[in-house]
Order: C-alpha cells, then sequence, then structure tokens
C-alpha cells in the first residue's frame, strides 16, 4: 500500500515526466508519449514510469530509445523538480499495454 507521499511524489513526477517527452516528441511527427502511471518505492529511490506510445509498432523502438538515454531523461527531471525532492530517483521505464489488454477483451467478448 503506498503512502500519501510516494502518492504526491508519483504524481509530481508523472506531470514532469509527460511535459519532457511531449516536449522531446515535438520534433518527431506522428510520435506520442504519455505517462499513464508512476509507481515509486517505498524508500523513493526508484521510480517505475508506465508509458504508453503510440504507433504501437513503434513502441518497443521507442521504449529502448528512452531508456537507453535514461540518464539525460533524470538529468532534465531533477532540474524541474529540484525544489521539491532532495533525491531524484532512478527511474526505470515499461511499456504500458493496459489499453491493448482492454482492446483484446473488448474483441473476445464481441464474437
Amino acid at each position: 500500500m503506498e503512502t500519501t507521499r510516494q502518492n504526491k511524489i508519483a504524481r509530481l513526477l508523472q506531470k514532469e515526466l509527460g511535459d519532457i517527452f511531449q516536449k522531446q516528441t515535438q520534433s518527431t511527427h506522428g510520435v506520442l508519449v504519455s505517462v499513464s502511471a508512476v509507481r515509486i518505492s517505498p524508500d523513493l529511490s526508484v521510480a517505475r514510469g508506465y508509458l504508453s506510445i503510440f504507433p504501437p509498432e513503434r513502441a518497443e523502438e521507442i521504449l529502448n530509445n528512452i531508456n537507453a538515454n535514461v540518464k539525460s531523461v533524470r538529468y532534465e527531471l531533477g532540474t524541474r523538480v529540484r525544489h521539491q525532492l532532495r533525491i531524484i530517483p532512478e527511474l526505470k521505464f515499461f511499456l504500458d499495454d493496459s489499453l491493448d489488454y482492454l482492446e483484446h477483451i473488448d474483441e473476445l467478448l464481441k464474437k
């Protein structure tokens, strides 16, 4: 069960990471990266970000690119939240496939 502090920090990180990815993907047309959820560890040292990427065909490629450049994303995040957080958590990104799962369930129910 997450504490109130974990939830507040997770919401802050979700908002700021969403802004970072929006600015980074403005130059590449037809690509949309949104942060659907952020989960933070109880000691606030690791944050897991779940990304929803459009188009889904390029999702793995974009996710690998983001994970390869996680240090620059963490640095950018640190410059944005340095007055709210003392320690910037280590970032790990995963693909959020909940929409694909819902679509699959919906497709099965229509049969």
